[in-house]
């Protein structure tokens, strides 16, 4: 059993590689969003050769204490408390922390595929609006019982179930319209404030914008899933909704993604998540509490100061192979923990 007192401002989990730095901030993050930041289901977050693991969070905020208890399972569904009292519905658990999290991956959600960049939305969405997380798993469940009916209809004799197809491709059309509203305001509130961060790591040299791009472009959904429902019967799936959608990051006429060289993804990435933190600040009337797993190694050193800059009033906590760049940059930090082979130690 691992116990852990972070401290308010920059906490140091340093040592090499593959001794388990992240698993520290992955925990973290679980008990604020019931998600892996990376994706992973539950049971693959268990320590092998064990059934079931216990995450125990306590967050104090505006002198209030709460206690998150998660309890992740192999082979059935996690269970949440709050100061000991289960939660019925994971969205209980949103507004109590608002955790963002930094990977080195995420300096590749440019170039990498829509998946990637839908998932940066729907995960700090979810975070910051209850509503918005109800309609995402509403609208993932039906897609999933829509597939199921397509693949149903597909064998012999099950023609009878068309009439049901119609009733799916209702609840589609109005819980897709709900998200692609919300996602179109959340790049908007993002535009807002990316476009002044992108400026100034690029020596205002840069300007990027963020434009939400639906699959079905210009066509209302309703009308998408009609036109493509021949197609979908024939592929078994859905391919249309905002399952599909994604967006694109403008560098003048140039789309970044496509044709930005990789220092330019990368300082486009950064200034996304940079973004999010503000946007976070301006929602909530907080700051969240800030993951950098590994980050620094990855940027050059004049990015490495401009995000030590940004962060230096927040909640963070940091993993690293060793603390230098920190020392060389002055940054204050406040704890240092040494991992080693899983185990944790506090360093003076």
């Amino acid at each position: 059993m691992l116990n852990l007192d972070f401290d308010g401002s920059a906490n140091i989990f340093y040592g090499d590689n593959a001794q388990g730095k992240t698993n520290i901030l992955e925990a973290l993050y679980i008990t604020g969003t019931t998600k892996s930041h990376r994706g992973a289901k539950d049971r693959d977050l268990i320590q092998f050769e064990k059934d079931e693991a216990h995450i125990e969070t306590v967050i104090e905020k505006r002198k209030i204490c709460y206690q998150i208890d998660m309890h992740l399972k192999k082979n059935s569904p996690k269970g949440i408390a709050i100061n000991k009292i289960p939660i019925r519905k994971a969205g209980e658990l949103f507004g109590i922390v608002n955790f963002v999290f930094f990977s080195p991956e995420d300096l590749n959600i440019i170039k990498n595929g829509p998946a990637e960049r839908r998932r940066f939305i729907d995960l700090e969405l979810s975070q910051l609006d209850k509503i918005y997380f109800n309609n995402l798993s509403n609208y993932n469940r039906i897609v999933n019982q829509r597939n199921h009916l397509l693949k149903e209809i597909g064998i012999e004799n099950k023609k009878n179930l068309m009439e049901t197809l119609e009733i799916w491709d209702l609840q589609l059309i109005e819980y897709g319209n709900r998200l692609i509203e919300r996602r179109k305001q959340f790049i908007q509130d993002m535009n807002e404030i990316v476009s002044s961060v992108h400026r100034k790591l690029t020596g205002n040299k840069e300007n990027i914008k963020i434009i939400y791009e639906p699959c079905n472009g210009n066509i209302p959904l309703e009308q998408t899933i009609k036109k493509n429902r021949e197609r979908d019967l024939r592929m078994k799936s859905t391919s249309s909704g905002p399952h599909r959608d994604d967006i694109c990051i403008m560098h003048d006429r140039m789309d970044i993604r496509k044709f930005g060289s990789q220092g330019q993804q990368r300082t486009a990435a950064l200034s996304l998540k940079l973004a999010e933190i503000e946007l976070v600040k301006n929602t909530i009337g907080d700051t969240p509490v800030l993951l950098l797993d590994d980050v620094l190694s990855e940027l050059d050193k004049h990015r490495q100061n401009y995000l030590l800059d940004s962060i230096s009033d927040i909640q963070t906590l940091i993993t690293c192979t060793g603390v230098e760049d920190f020392v060389n940059h002055r940054f204050s930090i406040n704890k240092i923990f040494h991992v080693q082979d899983g185990q944790v130690l506090r360093e003076n």
